[in-house]
């Protein structure tokens, strides 16, 4: 399938730029390098990870240089649309609208070199594959993404997602987030119930998905006319549900309203899906029995951690998230003692690293106070592009990242909140006619039908 000939749904580039959509996946316009004049140089760029932070690069470098050499590495030979796998899980999207094959979005001149990276070697100036391959490079941009440990919770395996014990994640991957969507029905459809819905100890990409994963639930359970037999929980490691303070209290209002229980300082210690029951790591000051679930945040000595079980009938799984181990495992990751521990060392604003000045992040790899989104990455990468070639020709570095980031909040089927904001939580808007601040039909249409054309559109680094 070309990338030219990909089904947009009907809807015209002219018709994105009138809804400002094709600014980006959301977001103010940045337009990418394709009037300005070509920098030469035979400079080789290795670019690790094909996904939409490594593919937009490729697209923006390759046509923003002449005689450069640009190389890609990854092994996957199909792009996932991750956006949309929120849509998939709740039985929204048939999974197929998320895929299309990685070569239809690299330009010709693109070097792909399939494999993994195993190990950064920025002393040398090199990666090494899994193979054993040397890689040199003269600059490199790290895209990696990150991965998901769900290794870390105890007896849980993806294969469980899909076997009728009540276990899905959107998370593992498109076909998992099908399997979700299949739990989630036969929990429903049995008439009765409780379900668990979680936050990891951990930054995750898109925080706002386990919230959209429990809002569509709620739709279902409320449609099915038998919401009073369902028992419905959310448990959150930080006492938080979202960064931004409005769009917090406003879930924390919601989960009162739909009638969720919330659990704060609650981790997912480990699941039993045979018998359908998870273990917690609680904190908190203990002001009851064990088994009453009745606990206040405690201070100074009164902290304590306990553990509590809970039975379930569905459980939805957010794992912790790092950094691969490739990165983990190399001087390009934070130290234990700085500010973001397991993930890669980037300068927030610039977006180099700051010990290796030639290599740079873009994506879920990066350690910042930002979320972890497409929509990161579409405002990351004209910030990226501006400063390589900036430093190609030993000028200032122009561009600042101000932590852009977006998240469609959908807050039930048909409904969900355009959330945009930067360093620190600030409120970013880029629509007039969209109130951030109110749930919408407009947004619901933006998110299923508007975003994925954007979001090819970035891939090809036209904006």
């Amino acid at each position: 399938m070309s990338k030219n000939s990909l089904p947009f749904e009907n809807v015209s580039r002219r018709d994105l730029l009138k809804f400002g959509i094709g600014a980006g996946v959301v977001g103010p316009l940045a337009l990418s390098s394709t009037s300005a004049q070509a920098i030469n140089t035979n400079a080789h760029f290795v670019i690790v990870g094909a996904g939409a932070g490594g593919t937009s690069m490729a697209s923006r470098l390759s046509r923003a240089l002449n005689g450069a050499r640009v190389t890609i590495i990854d092994a996957r030979e199909r792009h996932h649309y991750q956006p949309g796998w929120t849509l998939v899980a709740s039985g929204v999207w048939n999974k197929n609208k998320t895929l299309s094959n990685t070569q239809d979005w690299l330009p010709n001149s693109v070097e792909w070199i399939r494999g993994r990276v195993a190990e950064y070697d920025p002393d040398n100036n090199r990666v090494l594959l899994e193979t054993g391959e040397a890689v040199p490079y003269d600059y490199l941009i790290v895209a990696c993404g990150l991965q998901l440990r769900y290794e870390r919770i105890e007896g849980m395996d993806v294969d469980l997602i899909g076997q009728g014990k009540g276990v899905g994640s959107v998370y593992a991957s498109i076909e998992h987030a099908e399997k979700t969507n299949n739990e989630i029905n036969q929990w429903v459809a049995s008439g009765g119930g409780t379900g668990l819905f979680n936050l990891p100890p951990t930054a995750l990409k898109c925080a706002g998905a386990p919230l959209k994963m429990t809002f569509t639930t709620l739709s279902k359970l409320e449609g099915s006319g038998r919401r009073d037999n369902f028992n419905v929980e959310f448990m959150t490691p930080s006492g938080g549900l979202f960064g931004v303070p409005f769009y917090n209290d406003f879930v924390k209002q919601r989960f009162e309203d739909q009638g969720v229980k919330r659990n704060d300082f609650w981790t997912l210690k480990g699941i039993d899906a045979d018998t359908k029951k998870a273990t917690y790591l609680v904190k908190g000051e203990r002001t009851g029995e064990a088994s009453s679930g009745h606990y206040t945040t405690g201070g100074g000595n009164q902290q304590q951690e306990w553990e509590e079980t809970k039975d379930f009938d569905f459980i939805h799984v957010v794992p912790p998230m790092t950094a691969p181990d490739s990165i983990l495992n190399s001087p390009l990751v934070f130290a234990d003692d700085e500010a973001f521990p397991t993930w890669m060392k980037v300068d927030r604003e610039t977006l180099q690293n700051p010990d290796y000045p030639n290599v740079w992040g873009i994506g879920d790899v990066m350690g910042m106070p930002s979320n972890k989104t497409a929509a990161s990455v579409k405002m990351q990468a004209s910030v990226l592009e501006q400063n390589i070639l900036a430093y190609l020709q030993d000028r200032p570095l122009p561009a600042r990242h101000n932590g852009y980031t977006s998240c469609p909040l959908i807050t039930g089927i048909g409904k969900a909140m355009l959330v945009e904001f930067g360093w620190g939580g600030e409120l970013l808007p880029s629509f007039s006619f969209i109130d951030p601040k109110q749930e919408s039909w407009t947004v619901w249409v933006m998110k299923e039908r508007m975003l994925r054309p954007a979001y090819y559109a970035m891939l090809e680094g036209r904006v």
